[in-house]
C-alpha cells in the first residue's frame, strides 16, 4: 500500500523538485537577491522535513560561542500564533514565539533571541535593536536563501540519511539532494554511542562530501530528568523502573525510546504529531494510562521540546498529581570531531569578527 501511494505521488514530487531546482538556480544566478551581513551568520538546517536535531545543535553552538561573543538566535517560531518580528523577552509565552525559541529562552536568558519568518528582516532588526550583537545563529534556515550565510551546517539523521530519501510528497526532502553542496559542514546526527571506524568510512562513502566540505558525526547525551514547575513529586533516582510512559510530540522520538528502554522493564509510548498542541483531553488519556499500570514503580517522561508546551498553569492540576519529568539533551561529537568542529566555527567567527 505504501509503495502504491509513493508511485501515485511521484509526479507531484517531480513537479516539486523542478520548482525547487529553478528557485535555487535563480539564487545561484543572482536573479533572486541574497543579502550578506556585517556580522558572522551561521545557518543550521537540513534537507529533510524535521527531526534531525537542529535545536540541540544550535544550543551546542551557542554554548561554544557565548563565552567570548555576544550571540543572537533567530528562529521563524514554527507554529506560533503571532507573525512578524518579535524580540523575545521573559514575559513571552510559548504560543507567541514557538517551541524552539521558548526552549532557548529558558536555557540561555543572557542570549538575544528573536523570531521572524523573514530572516533577512529579522537579522536587520536584531542589528538595529541590539547593535552589540557579534554572531547570529539561524535555526532551520538552510532553504532560506534570501540570506547569504557565512557558514552553513547541514544535518542528516543517521537512521534516515538524505542520500536515501526522496522529495516531498513521496519522501521527506524539502529540496533535491544536490542542495547539500551548499553546506560547509555536514553533520550526521543521532549516531550510536559505539561508533566504529567501519561505520564512519561507510557513511563518508555514502554521503561523498565535496572537497571543500567537512563531515562530522554527533550523538545525543541525556541529562538527569527534570520535574515540571508544577510537579510536586520527588526527583526520580531509580536506576531502573518497572514502567516508563513516554509522552512525545516530536518528529522523531526513537533515540529517546531506545535510551529509555534501557531504564525500564517496559516502555509505553504515547505518540503525538510533531509540535502537538496539548489539551486537557490528552492529559486525561495520559492519566488513565498511568493509573491503569498496577505498579508503584512507574514514571512519566517527555522531551525537552514537549516541555515548552506542557509546563503551564492549564495543566498544573495534572502535573501536581503525576510524576512527570522532561529529559534535557546535549550534543556530543565522536573522537576528534569535536576539536575539529569547534575550531572551524571559532576560526570563522574570529576572522569575520575582526573584519567587522
Amino acid at each position: 500500500m505504501v509503495v502504491l501511494v509513493k508511485i501515485i505521488l511521484f509526479p507531484f514530487a517531480c513537479l516539486y523538485g523542478i520548482i525547487m531546482f529553478l528557485r535555487n538556480k535563480l539564487f545561484d544566478w543572482k536573479i533572486l537577491p541574497s543579502t550578506a551581513f556585517s556580522v558572522p551568520v551561521i545557518v543550521v538546517g537540513n534537507l529533510s522535513a524535521g527531526g534531525t536535531g537542529k535545536t540541540p545543535h544550535t544550543e551546542y553552538l551557542v554554548r561554544l560561542l557565548k563565552k567570548k561573543y555576544r550571540v543572537a538566535i533567530l528562529s521563524r517560531g514554527y507554529k506560533r500564533k503571532t507573525r512578524g518580528f518579535i524580540l523575545v523577552g521573559p514575559n513571552h509565552t510559548q504560543p507567541e514565539i514557538g517551541d524552539e525559541p521558548m526552549q532557548y529562552l529558558k536555557k540561555f536568558p543572557e542570549v538575544v533571541i528573536a523570531v521572524d519568518e523573514n530572516r533577512r528582516r529579522g537579522i536587520s532588526r536584531i542589528l538595529n535593536e541590539k547593535p552589540e550583537t557579534q554572531v547570529i545563529m539561524l535555526d532551520d534556515a538552510f532553504q532560506h536563501r534570501h540570506v547569504t550565510p557565512g557558514k552553513s551546517i547541514l544535518l542528516t539523521d543517521f537512521h534516515d540519511l538524505y542520500t536515501d530519501d526522496y522529495l516531498i510528497p513521496t519522501g521527506r526532502l524539502r529540496e533535491g539532494k544536490s542542495g547539500a553542496r551548499r553546506a560547509d559542514l555536514i553533520v550526521v546526527t543521532k549516531t550510536p554511542l559505539v561508533f566504529s571506524p567501519i561505520t564512519r568510512r561507510r557513511l563518508h562513502k555514502t554521503i561523498a562530501p565535496q572537497p571543500n566540505q567537512r563531515l562530522f558525526y554527533s550523538y545525543i547525551s541525556y541529562d538527569h530528568p527534570v520535574p515540571f514547575n508544577y510537579c510536586i513529586s520527588p526527583k526520580p533516582a531509580a536506576k531502573k523502573y518497572n514502567y516508563i510512559i513516554l509522552v512525545a510530540g516530536v518528529a522523531n522520538s526513537y533515540p529517546l525510546q531506545e535510551y529509555l528502554r534501557g531504564k525500564c522493564n517496559e516502555l509505553i509510548v504515547i505518540d503525538f504529531a510533531d509540535h502537538h498542541k496539548y489539551t486537557a483531553k490528552d492529559f486525561g488519556k495520559i492519566t488513565r494510562e498511568y493509573q491503569s499500570i498496577i505498579s508503584k514503580d512507574k514514571v512519566i517522561f517527555t522531551t525537552e521540546k514537549d516541555a515548552t508546551r506542557i509546563d503551564c498553569e492549564e495543566f498544573a492540576p495534572y502535573l501536581e498529581q503525576l510524576p512527570f519529568y522532561f529529559i534535557p539533551i546535549r550534543i556530543r561529537f565522536h573522537e576528534c570531531d569535536e576539536i575539529r568542529f569547534d575550531k572551524m566555527i571559532l576560526d570563522y567567527v574570529q576572522k569575520n569578527f575582526r573584519n567587522r
